[in-house]
């Protein structure tokens, strides 16, 4: 992981297709599961009104202090910063997301819940510990050094196993949040759920790349 400011637009073009397959792989299996009710629930309630606009907390209470949903704002702009093509996943919301994700009240949710808040306390108390700030009031390059630590749990020391895995774990719910966005899905240069006039042909080169012809 890089740690000057100088690559910064590389840094995401190379993690941008990473992390959005991350997060699909990640997400599925967790939706696949998100109908699994508490044990000991009596169930759900009613279905939600889809011609109904609900915020954040109309659901279920969600789980972010204040302080919380600063660190996870600078943690999701950290891992997805703005460039030319598309804003920063703090800009548009992600970490409500993270917090809505978490908040859910199914087992794998709350897995979730308690890797998420007790990895963004120790971001916070580890930032101090180094740098004698708030993980949202350091810099970059301090950032960086604290990612580098963080970024492959297989490489991660012993003493950072657990924060590695939070970091997975919330880099999954940040990008599997930003990649969904229409801001998202343009800088992606998705072009599905689009009408069309006409259904053009899949030209030669396609096929040959998928071993169709």
């Amino acid at each position: 992981m890089p740690s000057s400011e100088p690559v910064r637009l590389d840094r995401r073009t190379a993690i941008k297709w990473m992390l959005a397959a991350s997060a699909g792989a990640a997400l599925l299996p967790r939706l696949s599961r998100g109908a699994d009710p508490v044990p000991g629930a009596a169930g759900y309630g009613t279905d939600p009104d889809l011609a109904k606009t609900y915020h954040p907390g109309d659901l279920w209470p969600l789980t972010f202090t204040v302080a919380q949903r600063r660190t996870a704002a600078a943690l999701c702009d950290f891992l997805i910063p703005a460039d030319d093509q598309s804003p920063g996943a703090a800009s548009l919301g992600v970490q409500d997301l993270v917090d809505e994700w978490i908040s859910a009240p199914y087992p794998q949710h709350a897995a979730d819940r308690k890797t998420v808040v007790e990895g963004l306390a120790w971001l916070e108390a580890e930032s101090q510990r180094r740098f004698g700030l708030a993980f949202p009031d350091t810099i970059h390059r301090q950032k960086a050094a604290l990612g580098d630590d963080l970024c492959h749990e297989p490489d991660a020391k012993p003493e950072f196993k657990t924060a590695a895995r939070f970091f997975q774990t919330f880099r999954d719910l940040a990008a599997g949040g930003f990649y969904t966005t229409p801001e998202g899905m343009k800088d992606l240069q998705y072009i599905g759920n689009v009408p069309l006039a006409s259904f053009p042909e899949t030209s030669p080169e396609i096929l040959h790349r998928l071993g169709l012809v």
